[in-house]
């Protein structure tokens, strides 16, 4: 097995061990911990594979190839779970922060183990950074879904268009990583500040009575 093969390996036997001793109840959340990270180890190789294949540059790969790649391989188990399981719309939003949870925490142990831990705080920043970018995709792909689903006629299109979204918000973010220099430190800000305005506003609009009395 390759390297990064070996650390899905160590960091997935101990959850599945905690899967097992935890019962049923919550094995859905360990399932989609577990296909978050696994869709994080395709999309390494996917990565790979596209770099490769168009001899690109690491400036090219970060900001063009890896969003794309990605995000689609990030939807993927949500919508074997939409189309096999159909569950409740309230099932859906915990599917898809853990999924995204599961790819961002395999992403920023990945990195850990390539770039060595030394500088604790740029690490700190990147960790939350990321954690954030992943959590707020998935957000997108969240508010949309929910509702896309429900028309027939709206789910390829609908389904496609957040996508784009979130593919737009990840490229832009690592475009500004890529560029490096202060602005990278501006990238791992504005998906942290996007989750704090969404949880806001989020809280205010539950917050409004969901009907007028006449």
């Amino acid at each position: 097995m390759t390297y990064i093969e070996n650390i899905f390996v160590c960091v997935a036997a101990p959850l599945l061990v905690a899967a097992f001793c935890m019962g049923r109840k919550y094995l859905r959340f360990f399932l989609f911990a577990f296909a978050g990270m696994g869709a994080c180890l395709v999309a390494a190789y996917v990565n790979t594979f596209f770099v490769a294949l168009y001899d690109t540059t690491v400036f090219h790969a970060t900001a063009e190839i890896a969003p794309v790649v990605e995000e689609v391989i990030k939807l993927l188990p949500l919508l074997f779970y939409l189309l096999v399981f159909e569950p409740e719309p309230e099932q859906i939003r915990p599917a898809v922060f853990t999924v995204a949870v599961g790819f961002a925490t395999f992403e920023n142990i990945c990195y850990l183990i390539q770039h060595g831990a030394e500088h604790l705080g740029f690490l700190l920043i990147r960790g939350f950074g990321t954690g954030a970018m992943h959590i707020v995709c998935g957000a997108i792909v969240d508010c949309g879904i929910v509702y896309v689903w429900q028309c027939r006629w709206l789910k390829l299109s609908g389904t496609l268009g957040l996508l784009g979204i979130s593919i737009g918000f990840h490229g832009i973010y690592n475009l500004l990583i890529a560029y490096g220099g202060w602005v990278q430190y501006v990238a791992y800000t504005l998906p942290v500040l996007a989750v704090v305005v969404g949880k806001i506003t989020g809280k205010f609009l539950s917050s409004l009575p969901s009907h007028v009395e006449n």
